[in-house]
């Protein structure tokens, strides 16, 4: 593959380092999950009851909320009952639905929930009676990493400076791992759009983000506009159009956005490396690593996607991007 405006030559690729490479890669893969999966299932079986939890009694007519702190509710809520960060412990009655995010819903023998029952991050504990739910309900449970997400509910903005630990390494590899693979396989299923969109970013760069900054403005506002004024089907059909835009958006510029960056190291650092899967590597690795720093990460995130839109409104049109030369008299 050549990328225009760069040397006019091709990437070399060794096979043997290529394959020694994806070797590795699919080893590094099995591990990272391994341990994502050792690491749920050790979050799961170490949810225990929160102590301090609030306690409701008598009679509550409206919803109850707990963020980030458990419920306990002893008497009746005859709406339903939520935490964020913590459990919600049914020994009473609820006739709405009982959910939790970052916590479990824990039903006493003898208690009853008349809604769904959601859990995000925990365990639906209801013993061996279910005689108090009703047979209509639903039930959705996702096991696993509940202790991260009930530090996420109790303290938002760990968000912005994620605590270095073993599963936040392994998720930024496996972060790695993932576009690493989605643009070994783009560039190698359209190399030319890739070539032209990198020429492209390297020639005007701020043209091209304020057209995805307008773009994404558009989108917005159009997805928002659509779903008040439209009829529901026909609301909920374009969002997902529009969602689809903006995943198809994202893959391929940041593909560009990855080939352009790696070229650029490999020029700086490592002149003799002609390999292309070493040159996406370098590009994947330097924007993981960058969105990975705390407090910026999401303007790099932001920036990037605003980028990787523009880059995909523009694909298909051939704009000369420089600026026209005097004319001579």
């Amino acid at each position: 593959m050549r990328i225009e405006g760069m040397p006019n030559e091709k990437w070399k690729v060794i096979p043997t380092l290529q394959l020694a490479l994806l070797k590795q890669i699919g080893l590094l893969g099995t591990l990272l999950l391994t341990l994502v999966a050792i690491q749920a299932q050790t979050a799961s079986e170490g949810s225990t009851v929160d102590p301090s939890a609030r306690v409701i009694e008598g009679v509550s007519n409206t919803t109850v909320f707990g963020l980030g702190q458990s419920i306990r509710i002893t008497g009746t809520v005859k709406e339903g009952a939520i935490a964020f960060g913590g459990d919600v412990i049914v020994e009473g009655s609820v006739n709405g639905d009982v959910a939790a995010i970052g916590g479990s819903v824990i039903q006493r023998e003898g208690s009853r929930i008349g809604g769904d029952v959601i859990v995000l991050g925990g365990i639906y504990d209801h013993g061996k009676d279910v005689s108090g739910r009703d047979p209509r309900s639903m039930t959705v449970v996702y096991t696993g990493y509940e202790d991260e997400l009930r530090h996420v509910m109790r303290e938002p903005f760990s968000l912005l400076h994620p605590r270095l630990s073993v599963s936040f390494l392994g998720m930024r590899l496996l972060a790695v791992l993932f576009w690493l693979i989605i643009s070994l396989a783009l560039t190698a299923v359209m190399p030319s759009t890739v070539s032209r969109a990198v020429a492209r970013l390297q020639l005007t760069s701020l043209r091209v983000a304020i057209i995805g900054l307008l773009g994404s403005v558009a989108i917005t506002i159009g997805v928002v506009g659509c779903l008040l004024v439209l009829p529901e089907v026909v609301g909920g059909l374009i969002s997902i159009l529009a969602l689809l835009l903006v995943l198809v958006a994202t893959l391929f510029g940041r593909v560009v956005i990855f080939a352009a960056t790696g070229r650029w190291l490999q020029r700086r650092f490592l002149p003799r490396v002609r390999s292309e899967s070493i040159v996406l590597l370098l590009g994947v690795a330097f924007w993981v690593a960058l969105a990975s720093l705390p407090y910026i990460w999401p303007f790099i995130i932001g920036g990037l996607l605003v980028v990787s839109l523009g880059l995909a409104l523009t694909a298909r049109y051939r704009i000369s991007w420089k600026k026209p030369s005097p004319v001579e008299a």
